[in-house]
């Protein structure tokens, strides 16, 4: 529904479609602030059969990093992989009060691997790949979800990290997104920043996007430097994130947060471009106002 009470339908049940703009990809990019959504048609894939789900941990941060790239570059498409630093894992087991994972003291991080699909002869195929890829970087034993139970307390555990670590301080989370190769990068340019703002952080994500949550923690950071000083550092993340061919969002969107920061990502003409359509659709400016401009 437009702002005018238009309703109007976007795009075409099919596989295929190349027929003037893309105003589904518009609407739904929008955060609201172009028209309101009322149905949606989806395309379903069947659901697997099987997986397998194994934890990796790391003794470097930064090689786990690494080691994303090198599994896609191996010809494996995991249907799921996180990266974890080690508080992340951490919090998360205390958050659900589950003390059954041990974590050795020289370990930085943990990549969670899930392959899925109809024949076990290919899902352990692709788990030898990895396995070889591993084989590359210093990993410590990798666990092996034995059942349904333990692969759904791992997921859990992630699931769970973002309000473990709402739990343990004031936080502000950055979502960022770089290409996959360059994920060593900017998590080693997210511990730089860190360093010279004065703020630790706990990241965790999506690696297999290239997406990083970085979870700033506020700690022992007095107030005027939280709430006046730290947005420098937040600028700096994500300048990071766009001279590594990246962005400063990946899935959680623009909306009040962020929008001091689309300059980064955006020049001037590519700014406006993105108001005048916002003018076109809502002239008063009633839905959503000033969210993302």
């Amino acid at each position: 529904m437009l702002p005018n009470g238009e309703i109007i339908w976007t795009g075409a049940n099919v596989l295929k479609n190349s027929t003037g703009y893309n105003l589904t990809q518009l609407i739904v990019g929008s955060e609201g602030t172009l028209g309101i959504i009322t149905k949606a048609v989806f395309r379903l894939i069947p659901y697997p059969k099987n997986n397998l789900l194994m934890l990796v941990p790391f003794y470097s941060a930064e090689e786990a990093c690494e080691a994303v790239a090198a599994i896609f570059q191996a010809g494996v498409t995991p249907s799921g992989l996180e990266f974890m630093e080690r508080d992340a894992l951490i919090w998360g087991s205390e958050h659900l009060g589950d003390k059954s994972l041990t974590i050795a003291d020289d370990i930085e991080a943990h990549l969670l691997i899930e392959l899925d699909g109809n024949n076990m002869d290919v899902l352990y195929s692709e788990s030898e790949s990895i396995y070889k890829v591993l084989e590359q970087f210093k990993c410590d034993e990798i666990l092996f979800a034995d059942d349904a139970t333990q692969k759904e307390k791992l997921w859990k555990i992630r699931r769970v990290v973002g309000e473990a670590v709402k739990s343990k301080s004031i936080y502000k989370e950055e979502d960022t997104v770089v290409p996959r190769a360059e994920l060593p990068e900017l998590l080693k340019g997210v511990k730089q920043i860190g360093k010279t703002y004065g703020f630790t952080s706990v990241c965790y994500g999506h690696a297999g996007d290239g997406n990083l949550h970085i979870n700033i923690i506020k700690g022992d950071m007095s107030d005027d430097d939280w709430n006046n000083k730290l947005t420098y550092g937040i600028r700096e993340i994500f300048e990071l994130c766009v001279n590594l061919k990246g962005t400063i969002s990946g899935e959680h969107g623009i909306g009040y947060v962020q929008k001091d920061y689309m300059d980064i990502p955006f020049n001037n003409v590519e700014l406006q471009l993105q108001k005048d359509i916002k003018s076109i659709f809502d002239p008063n400016n009633i839905l959503n106002p000033e969210k993302i401009f």
